[in-house]
């Protein structure tokens, strides 16, 4: 196991009607004028947002609005959130909604107080050094964006998809009230599941050694998901099954299971460009690629894949050709991931074959560069994935 240090602050307020209480919380963490960030209608028409403002309204706390996140949100909303918190003196922003509200809060949060383009922070040119706090009520399992320090946002002049990170936006609080994620469709619920999964199997596969401990924290978590996803798909209403589910997806990405190794977050890169390209939904897209480069990169360590196969899918391990159980493993997995709904190749995600040179351009590693990771890849790697990905069938 490698050195590390960890730190995960957010103060996590989980059960049902815990949304009541979010005045009292950011009057806790020294907000008087907050900012309300939100997607579509629906916490709108499940009055989950006038109970949030009248939350506020019993502590004394002003607020502004600002609607309209997309899936995949937009660089334009950030801005004009930026701008919005400038002219109205906020100093607190609550996001209300997914990991896509959440992320473009983080983002207005860091540009606040940045006397440059918050692109910045996204392109690379720029540290964050500082940003307005911020807090969540979740209304999605999948991102793990209420617990990270994390942020993706798409630069619509080209649908540039990028992320940032920092300790600066790791939220105050985050609410956490399973009865919300009820009424989600079955499709975005499997999609919220695969992101969790795909968290955690990016730190799973790793090349540090002797890390038992972490092992089996990854395990339970997707575990947990396998028996949980089918439940909540079938009984949308199994309070237990989605609190499992909430649960996991916020331990998957506070980095608790990934302290004291290195992990790879190439199929995670790999996604971002196709849900950059097609605007395909960020879940159904690791469903089409973390499969594909688990078959390009299996043979780096057959033993691992085989161990996943046994330990989370139940897989009959074969000490004498591993290589078999790893590739039982990740047909499991695929076999998961239809069950639920999921796409698992690029016809069914409605990509296009003949998009695979742009996308591995947009990858950006160019004739000679490579990636960290499990494996490092070059740019004839990530065309051989996208080329599993065309091709993957069960």
């Amino acid at each position: 196991m490698d050195n590390f240090n960890f730190y995960s602050p957010t103060e996590f307020v989980f059960g049902k009607g815990r949304e009541n209480e979010c005045g009292a919380y950011v009057k806790k963490f020294g907000g008087s004028k907050v900012l309300i960030h939100f997607g579509g209608g629906s916490v709108v028409r499940s009055g989950l947002l006038d109970r949030v403002k009248t939350s506020l309204q019993a502590e004394g706390i002003l607020f502004e609005e600002l609607g309209g996140v997309k899936p995949n949100p937009r660089d334009t909303l950030v801005y004009e959130g930026i701008r919005l918190c400038k002219d109205k003196g906020i100093d607190f922003i609550l996001a209300v909604g997914g990991g896509s509200v959440i992320d473009s809060a983080k983002a207005i949060a860091v540009g606040v107080p940045y006397d440059g383009d918050f692109w910045d922070f996204y392109s690379g040119k720029a540290q964050i050094r500082a940003a307005l706090p911020v807090a969540t009520v979740l209304t999605i399992a999948a991102a793990g964006s209420e617990g990270s320090g994390d942020s993706v946002i798409t630069k619509e002049d080209g649908m540039w998809k990028r992320g940032a990170g920092s300790e600066h936006m790791r939220p105050k609080f985050s609410v956490m009230n399973p009865e919300l994620t009820c009424t989600l469709p079955a499709y975005q619920t499997a999609c919220g599941a695969t992101d969790i999964m795909a968290h955690v199997f990016e730190r799973y596969f790793t090349n540090t050694t002797e890390v038992e401990i972490t092992d089996r924290l990854c395990e339970a978590v997707l575990m947990t998901m396998v028996k949980e996803t089918p439940r909540v798909i079938e009984d949308p209403n199994n309070y237990q099954a989605r609190a499992n589910i909430m649960w996991a997806g916020t331990v998957a990405h506070t980095n608790l299971v990934g302290v004291g190794r290195a992990q790879d977050w190439n199929s995670h890169g790999i996604e971002h460009e196709l849900s950059g390209l097609y605007d395909c939904a960020h879940g159904a897209g690791l469903a089409v690629i973390m499969p594909a480069w688990m078959e390009y990169v299996m043979p780096h360590n057959p033993m691992r894949f085989a161990q996943m196969a046994n330990r989370v899918f139940g897989v009959a391990m074969n000490y004498e050709n591993p290589t078999d159980t790893a590739k039982k493993g990740i047909t499991a997995f695929r076999e998961f991931l239809r069950k639920i709904g999921m796409p698992i190749n690029f016809a069914e995600l409605g990509a296009k074959e003949e998009d695979i040179p742009t996308l591995v351009e947009k990858f950006g590693l160019g004739e000679t560069g490579k990636t960290g990771g499990f494996v490092q890849l070059t740019s004839e790697s990530v065309r051989a994935i996208l080329e599993n990905a065309v091709k993957a069938s069960l």
